[in-house]
């Protein structure tokens, strides 16, 4: 039984090297490159390794059944104990005496918990974070206001009643950035307190993404003075500081302060008054 046994444990001990080989493979190309399809074969090839070494090391290494248990006597008679005894005395027990294909396991699960390290850094060390990421636009103080095709915009370019998609200037068509200039009546405005200097001729900016699921807040009802998101139908007080009156949204629109510029041109005075975009920002 030497001969096959020894050569049950190579078979077993080369699948784990196959694996630990593979997984430091998937290391050295998650380093080197950026090739996914050569990272989703390093792993497969890793997992079938320990797959097949821990089949063949139950089907040829390990006591095989069916194995019956007597029930009367309870107690088993003193020779039988004795001989269990031994037994376990014996250095043959099944998962002790396979020494190579143990040391050959634990170094496909060590380089393969290594190798795990390297996407595990990436999230943690590289790339922005996440949360300032999506918490920051390129609004800033004097940045001037822009329409989709680049041009300035002036306080003169939107009609009473009327809605502009405008963006930073050199930022036209960012997505997270987009924000609504509408003109209402300066008497009618009833923004939140400290925000009486936001405007310019009765000119207010929002963000245009909804706080509810992201969603283009792209319809403006004139007649009520509301901002409708055509996705989940929030509405949006444009009036009251944006405020949600209606809908799934729970959060206000971000407000963007404006002013002139020295070319007569509408700029930003600071950063929207919020994290544009849906409302996880708030946990509660």
């Amino acid at each position: 039984m030497t001969g096959p046994r020894r050569r049950a444990e190579r078979h077993v001990a080369v699948a784990f090297g196959v694996a630990a080989l593979a997984a430091a493979f998937f290391a050295a190309m998650y380093v080197l490159g950026d090739d996914t399809q050569l990272l989703g074969l390093g792993l497969l090839v890793a997992f079938a390794g320990l797959a097949v070494g821990f089949a063949l090391w139950a089907r040829t290494l390990l006591p095989q059944g069916p194995f019956v248990e007597e029930r009367e006597p309870m107690i088993s008679p003193l020779p039988e104990r004795r001989a269990l005894a031994s037994e376990f005395a014996r250095d043959e027990a099944p998962l002790t005496r396979t020494a190579l294909p143990r040391r050959m396991l634990t170094l496909a699960l060590g380089v393969l918990g290594l190798a795990a390290l390297f996407p595990v850094r990436s999230l943690l060390a590289r790339g922005p974070n996440p949360w300032r990421a999506l918490a920051a636009t390129p609004w800033r103080a004097g940045v001037r206001v822009v329409n989709d095709r680049g041009r300035p915009v002036r306080p003169g370019d939107v009609a009473e009643g009327g809605v502009v998609t405008v963006f930073p200037e050199g930022r036209a068509g960012i997505g997270d950035a987009a924000v609504l200039l509408i003109r209402v009546d300066p008497a009618d405005l009833e923004l939140p307190p400290g925000r009486g200097n936001w405007t310019v001729d009765g000119l207010v900016a929002y963000s245009k993404l909804c706080t509810h699921a992201g969603c283009p807040v792209g319809l403006y009802v004139k007649q009520t003075r509301q901002l409708l998101c055509p996705c989940h139908q929030s509405l949006f007080d444009v009036l009251g500081g944006a405020r949600p009156v209606a809908g799934p949204a729970a959060r206000p629109l971000p407000q963007l302060p404006l002013g002139v510029g020295a070319d007569g041109t509408l700029v930003a005075r600071g950063g929207l008054s919020g994290p544009p975009g849906p409302g996880y920002w708030r946990k509660t």
